[in-house]
């Protein structure tokens, strides 16, 4: 690969949480070599002039489902494979040309799917893949209708289906130890009720304090760690004292829960954009009507639970969580933190806080020497105009993944 010189950029440092104009960036293969003020065109192979464009890290998303091709999650579970990954393709190519060159899969993809974005076979953002999340028999990864005959089915292995059901200690440290095998770069977990699933009260929790251990354990043995779906202050504190690294959702937290999330030093990563579309949307996609009645028991609550995180002083990274044809709506989430939040928190949220969450700081979420050169060019500075990140890319002319432009409309004027 040629090295490649974005020059007159205007940086947008999210640390400091400024916009540092009249910079030149100097690419080499998938890394940023130089980061500078002065002239570099003389070590580049190629020109291309920002014109004072921002110049600003790939968005993180923490929270995805790109297998999620419909809201029926059930239904998804039982789709062939061969269908079920052909829909997930244009899913991942949007969410990257929407501005997000990163994604944490929640619950779905594997390592093949990661390995063909990493190896540009698709158009898709870098993928973390969970495998499969784990839930017990009736937990909020268990899809089966009480009709089912409560057994283990091969719907289980299915490409389609975001989790797998597991029980007991040992069979839930040989499900965990057989995700991390195949290729999981974190353990997914349902440690409480959910709203897609048919069967399971938002105030359930899901698996044994001992149970919870053994996966923590198993993670924590292959350098990695656990994401935990948990919604109430119950489900929260029984995972953050078994060990798990990430609260997803989060939505019924109370004050109390949330300094304890603090002092543990666990992260959040909220999805509220999730639970808007499906209650405007879900019913008119497949939504089940068991799952409707769920939605507002979190939704209305969530954006209370994002401004009591904030005030405590808790890292929240960017989720968005979406199903189905509201795949569309994931940058929304971050107008919603922006409003709750302010711009720049929102915009760390799925940049430096979300590397963090990846324990990738230095290498995504930042322009810098040394990091991986993943970069949208925007139109406009977004710390003022949040919106610039919406629109499906529409005020994002040039996107760059691994050091390679993936879109590109700017014009190039060679050195």
């Amino acid at each position: 690969m040629k090295k490649i010189l974005l020059k007159n950029a205007s940086i947008l440092d999210l640390a400091r949480g400024e916009l540092i104009a009249g910079m030149n960036v100097l690419i080499d293969g998938r890394n940023i070599l130089e980061v500078s003020g002065a002239d570099l065109s003389s070590s580049a192979e190629e020109v291309v002039d920002l014109q004072g464009r921002t110049l600003m890290p790939g968005l993180i998303d923490c929270h995805v489902h790109v297998m999620a091709s419909h809201v029926n999650l059930g239904h998804m579970a039982n789709m062939p494979n061969a269908f079920a990954l052909i829909r997930a393709l244009p899913i991942l190519k949007e969410m990257l040309h929407r501005g997000f060159t990163t994604v944490r899969d929640a619950g779905g993809a594997d390592w093949a799917l990661a390995q063909a974005a990493d190896n540009a076979l698709i158009e898709s953002p870098r993928i973390f893949p969970a495998g499969k999340a784990l839930s017990q028999t009736g937990g909020h990864g268990d899809f089966r209708a009480r009709s089912d005959q409560l057994e283990p089915c091969a719907c289980s292995f299915r490409i389609g289906n975001i989790a797998r059901v597991v029980d007991g200690v040992d069979d839930v440290r040989r499900a965990a130890r057989d995700e991390l095998t195949k290729g999981a770069t974190q353990i997914k977990i349902m440690a409480s009720g959910g709203v897609t699933s048919p069967n399971d009260p938002i105030g359930n929790t899901g698996f044994s304090i001992d149970e919870l251990k053994a996966i923590v354990d198993e993670a924590t043995a292959w350098q990695t760690y656990v994401m935990a779906h948990a919604y109430t202050p119950r489900a929260i504190r029984r995972a953050i004292e078994a060990g798990v690294r990430t609260i997803e959702h989060g939505n019924l937290i109370d004050e109390e829960t949330a300094h304890f999330v603090k002092d543990h030093g666990a992260f959040v990563v909220p999805t509220l954009i999730t639970y808007d579309a499906l209650s405007t949307e879900g019913p008119g996609l497949g939504l089940p009507p068991e799952s409707i009645a769920k939605i507002d028991d979190v939704r209305l609550v969530g954006r209370q639970a994002i401004s009591l995180l904030h005030r405590v002083g808790v890292k929240m990274g960017f989720g968005s969580d979406l199903l189905g044809e509201s795949h569309v709506h994931q940058s929304e989430e971050l107008k919603i933190r922006a409003g709750l939040v302010g711009t720049l928190d929102a915009l760390q949220s799925a940049t430096t806080v979300a590397a963090e969450i990846l324990q990738r700081e230095g290498a995504l979420g930042v322009v810098k020497a040394g990091a991986i050169a993943d970069l949208l060019i925007v139109d406009g500075n977004p710390l003022v105009d949040i919106d610039l990140l919406l629109g499906q890319g529409k005020f994002i002319p040039a996107i760059m993944k691994d050091g390679r432009f993936v879109k590109n409309q700017l014009s190039k004027n060679a050195s």
